[in-house]
């Protein structure tokens, strides 16, 4: 689950890592209202959307009187902000951060990610602020710096120090940076995210120490422990069948192809996309109905599909062992019956209870094409919607 960067800064700011002062506005009059209150001769207008490279695609103003703040607020609001992050079609701007000017020296990037080859927690920290840390990781590796966290003992003031140093924190501030990075390793801890990005980190000329930017992304299977961060769970940013998907525990992600698919495990899911993509077709959704799943669920599954105006075609994709084969034919009937199916369904069904399954497709009076195979399977949604 994403969040948006003010609302990283407010979670932040309860853990004692320093942030500028800021308000939300959704409106014009909000944003000259926070500028008022804030009374700092510079106001930064940032779009607040859940995707990076803001500023390259002009979503980050600054302003010198109330006047800059009314124009670029109106600006900006409802404009539809293109980045390397959000695709092609962008994301429209709902809401700004108003924030105060800073007086910025130099600035940094410091990370918290999870490192699947060693299953710890490490500190990501580069003097390379402000640039997408990818891009400093393709041209200029060597000044990525890292430390890896033993889960036990946490992160050591001491490999915080050693962190500032290898970045160049001015001597003066290394104190202060080592107490920012402990903060935000507690956050990571202590909220479950799966990242918490700071870039840049700047240092200021009052001599702060301070996160100019804020992303943190949380563990959704943790979520249930933090109804504090579910409430800031913004529905205008996520795809509406997304979160259809997640009422029925669906783990489901669109995608921009043709062919809708169904089935039951990631690794299988995964897959299916890769053998469509072989024969030359287009996945429009990864879609796992999981391994428990019921003819209600494959109902909703099926009607979450189709409610893509791009799709143009099937495929249901089973390999029963836990998910019982019978399972999924009945919830493709009932589906196909309550949507009146127009387009082409073939199906693939494998393992446990698979022969009641296909009798059950092929006593449904349904035009449902069967495929042998995952491979037979995939040629023949191609050749359908081609």
């Amino acid at each position: 689950m994403n969040i948006h960067e003010y609302q990283g800064k407010e979670i932040l700011r309860k853990y004692g890592v320093s942030v500028p002062n800021g308000r939300v506005a959704f409106t014009a009059d909000e944003a000259v209202e926070a500028a008022k209150e804030l009374g700092t001769a510079v106001t930064v207008v940032k779009a607040q959307i859940h995707a990076g490279g803001r500023g390259k695609a002009g979503g980050v103003k600054i302003a010198k009187s109330l006047d800059d703040v009314r124009a670029y607020a109106e600006e900006l609001l409802g404009k539809t902000l293109v980045t390397h992050q959000t695709g092609p079609e962008g994301k429209e701007v709902k809401r700004l951060l108003i924030e105060e000017g800073c007086d910025i020296q130099k600035e940094y990037y410091v990370g918290f990610v999870l490192d699947r080859d060693s299953s710890r927690v490490v500190l990501m920290a580069s003097e390379e602020g402000g640039t997408e840390i990818e891009e400093v990781a393709e041209k200029t590796p060597e000044k990525i710096f890292k430390e890896y966290i033993d889960p036990v003992v946490g992160l050591t003031p001491f490999q915080a120090r050693r962190i500032a140093f290898n970045i160049n924190i001015p001597k003066e501030l290394v104190n202060q940076s080592v107490k920012f990075m402990l903060g935000l390793y507690q956050v990571f801890v202590e909220k479950d995210c799966s990242i918490a990005e700071i870039n840049p980190l700047v240092t200021t000329g009052d001599g702060r120490v301070m996160a100019l930017d804020a992303k943190l992304n949380f563990d959704s299977n943790a979520l249930y422990r933090h109804k504090d961060i579910v409430e800031y769970r913004d529905l205008d940013e996520e795809d509406p069948k997304e979160i259809e998907a997640s009422k029925y525990d669906l783990s489901y992600i669109s995608l921009n192809g043709n062919i809708g698919c169904m089935v039951n495990g990631a690794g299988l899911a995964m897959a299916t996309l890769d053998i469509i993509k072989h024969y030359g077709g287009d996945p429009a959704n990864f879609l796992d109905v999981g391994g428990g799943a019921t003819a209600e669920k494959v109902t909703e599954a099926f009607k979450i599909i189709l409610s893509d105006e791009n799709v143009k075609g099937i495929f249901v994709n089973i390999f029963g062992g836990i998910m019982k084969c019978d399972v999924i034919a009945t919830g493709v009937v009932e589906a196909a019956k309550q949507v009146s199916l127009q387009v082409p369904l073939v199906v693939r069904l494998e393992g446990t209870n698979v022969e009641q399954g296909k009798k059950i497709l092929n006593e449904s009076g349904l035009n449902i094409i069967a495929a042998e195979s995952m491979a037979d399977g995939a040629q023949k949604i191609v050749a359908q919607v081609q």
